[in-house]
């Protein structure tokens, strides 16, 4: 089942007895079950009627029984109960011993007063276990992946939308960009526009620029696209405001390797044949971050990439030996990439 089925069910007044959530999206997740649990419980009842157990420290047997056990004072109850690495193929390092044919006995005839809601950081289940059949078989796991990146785009548009503002001009890319796609960090910084463009305005990629902070990381991501399309002031100005945050140009040449070996692997993942999707389930990447770094890849040949990652190596070695004053040898390197 998808979440947005799970939703409408929930909203008709029809919750399943069981959820199992999982994924690497703990933004949506999180929405999802606050959606629950306002549809669900009264929030008079909350104290009484809402359990937070964490499976690494308290087994499956424990949960089953409080969902079992007559809810007290109020009609329903809700269980959280996260950490639930027993579905997923991961080891477990706690001590703490799960009875799973306790949860697929429990499914065939659950408490009508309580719905469990399992959670996982995963971003795939054990297919081969019994358990996650048996939940699959009711509809009960609900996956929360990364959104694609037209899905990000189309929900940063709808999040403009209900705060009553509009962006223009690829100021929706620039916020993407600027946050790295985390959607906890794309409502604050939403939330932060609006206000500052109030009920009917719109925001610019200036009025991003202006307002939204950016990690390091996103520095130099952004850094690297502006090489790319050959926007050098832009470039070195990023460059000096991260000197002047007393960035370490050793860790600046670091991820700039980072982002060049990225767009090494998705070129030759591309070439293969891979979907973005496909390819940031692989190297571990948000979609949008993948869009991007494709863009990038296009304007040079794999051997070209596998030249610069050389030269950024030799670079590494000459700031780390002292051959080289580290902030000469990061400008006459970006200089010499936009050649």
């Amino acid at each position: 089942m998808d979440a947005k089925k799970a939703l409408k069910d929930i909203q008709a007044g029809r919750p399943a007895p069981v959820y199992l959530c999982y994924g690497l999206e703990k933004y949506r997740m999180r929405e999802f079950i606050q959606v629950l649990m306002d549809s669900l419980i009264e929030p008079e009842h909350k104290e009484f009627a809402v359990s937070k157990f964490d499976l690494g420290e308290i087994s499956l047997s424990a949960v089953l029984e409080d969902a079992e056990t007559l809810p007290f004072m109020v009609p329903k109850k809700l269980i959280i109960a996260t950490n639930a690495l027993f579905f997923t193929g991961a080891k477990e390092s706690t001590k703490v011993e799960h009875h799973l044919d306790r949860l697929i006995d429990y499914l065939k005839s659950p408490a009508e007063h309580t719905v469990i809601v399992f959670t996982v950081d995963a971003d795939k289940l054990d297919e081969r276990k019994k358990v996650v059949k048996s939940l699959k078989e009711h509809e009960a796991a609900i996956p929360f992946l990364s959104l694609t990146a037209e899905e990000l785009q189309q929900w940063v548009t709808r999040q403009a939308q209900k705060l009553g503002f509009a962006f223009t001009g690829g100021s929706v890319d620039q916020l993407i960009l600027y946050t790295g796609g985390n959607l906890q960090s794309l409502s604050a910084e939403i939330e932060k526009i609006s206000l500052y463009v109030g009920n009917g305005g719109t925001a610019s990629k200036e009025t991003v620029d202006q307002l939204v902070a950016r990690s390091t990381e996103q520095n130099v991501f952004i850094l690297i696209e502006d090489i790319v399309n050959l926007r050098l002031e832009r470039a070195f100005v990023i460059l000096e405001e991260l000197l002047k945050q007393r960035e370490e140009p050793i860790k600046i040449a670091a991820l700039i390797a980072r982002q060049f070996r990225i767009m090494l692997q998705v070129k030759e993942l591309s070439k293969q044949g891979y979907s973005q999707q496909q390819m940031a389930s692989q190297i571990g990447l948000h979609p949008f971050a993948v869009k991007v770094a494709e863009g990038q890849a296009r304007k040079y040949e794999a051997d070209k990439l596998c030249a610069i990652m050389s030269q950024l190596a030799d670079l590494d070695f000459q700031m780390k030996s002292g051959k080289i004053d580290k902030v000469l040898g990061l400008e006459m390197f970006l200089l010499r990439l936009a050649a």
